[in-house]
């Protein structure tokens, strides 16, 4: 079960050209949950929006042990041109005091073990990769951290990763056009895993990059979703059995598991409805999915465990979910 925290702005600074990280802590004085790198929050605004937001401080005093810490949580905000209100009323509303409800941590961008690593980040995709390169740098591993952006003054968090000297290539694109990915990427050192996180354009240039690298090298987050399969003859509809409320569910073509749902008065939390944010994510009892999204892994899908309803569907006629 994923906790829901009551959380307060202890600070807020800002890291760069419309970027502010928000430093939380706990509201009820009892310990935070512990995480690992690659772990985000859901964070409920009070406008009634969901917005998910990647732990960017540093987990080694309480997530790798697995143990409960009592620290604070950081995250960073960008102030999207084209927000519809998540990030606006957080730059807006959020100070010192400001309580928040979060749900979370979830993590769905692990860092896995391996000898050596490259992290690409693009703008703020620097959130998740911050507490990988920490984490990396204190288990001595080999790694090396590319990071894209706009220009300096949209870059955050560049004076906190002076201190790992060469290891980090910082690449403005005002002043040297866009990653140089084929040098970035052409000859890895056998182990090495190849972590990015940024705007799909960078990501589905990596991933092209990758294309002829042993399967589980490369590691995406996604702040939009990755263009999918819909429609045709795989869209059909199908029936869900809700075995938390007692109801059946048929789904028509073309509408999602989560509105279908919503329909009956099932109502499920969702935030990007296209399958990115996870916070949707929801416990298969019995039945195939046909997965649809753009955060689980190829094991996830395998397994098939846990299913994103507002994208993905059935492979069959029936499944049982845990709503």
């Amino acid at each position: 079960m994923v906790p829901t925290v009551e959380v307060v702005v202890v600070s807020r600074n800002t890291e760069a050209e419309s970027v502010i990280s928000l430093e939380l802590g706990s509201a009820t004085g009892e310990p935070l949950p512990s995480w690992t790198p690659g772990a985000h929050l859901d964070v409920w605004l009070p406008n009634g929006l969901i917005r998910q937001y990647s732990l960017c401080g540093d987990c080694g005093d309480t997530g790798d042990t697995g143990d409960t810490g009592s620290g604070t949580w950081r995250v960073a905000v960008l102030a999207e041109p084209r927000s519809r209100g998540g990030s606006a009323w957080l730059h807006d509303n959020a100070t010192e005091g400001t309580r928040l409800k979060v749900v979370g941590p979830r993590n769905h961008f692990e860092l896995l073990p391996a000898r050596g690593y490259v992290f690409i980040a693009g703008g703020i995709g620097i959130t998740p990769l911050l507490p990988m390169v920490a984490k990396a740098q204190r288990d001595g591993a080999g790694w090396r951290l590319w990071y894209g952006g706009r220009s300096r003054r949209s870059m955050a968090f560049l004076e906190e990763l002076e201190r790992y000297g060469e290891r980090v290539r910082v690449w403005p694109q005002d002043e040297h056009g866009l990653l140089d990915l084929p040098a970035i990427l052409g000859e890895l050192e056998s182990g090495t895993l190849v972590y990015c996180c940024g705007p799909a354009s960078l990501l589905d240039a990596v991933q092209e990059h990758c294309r002829e690298l042993p399967p589980k090298t490369l590691h995406v987050e996604r702040f939009t979703a990755s263009e999918r399969r819909d429609g045709g003859e795989d869209d059909r509809p199908f029936e869900v059995e809700c075995a938390a409320s007692g109801l059946t569910v048929t789904v028509p073509a073309g509408v999602s598991i989560l509105d279908s749902l919503a329909r009956a008065g099932v109502e499920v939390p969702s935030s990007c409805t296209e399958g990115v944010c996870a916070t949707c994510e929801t416990v298969v009892l019995d039945g195939e999915p046909d997965h649809r999204d753009s955060v689980l892994s190829e094991e996830e899908r395998e397994e098939g465990e846990v299913m994103m309803i507002c994208v993905s569907r059935a492979k069959g006629g029936r499944l049982v979910l845990d709503v």
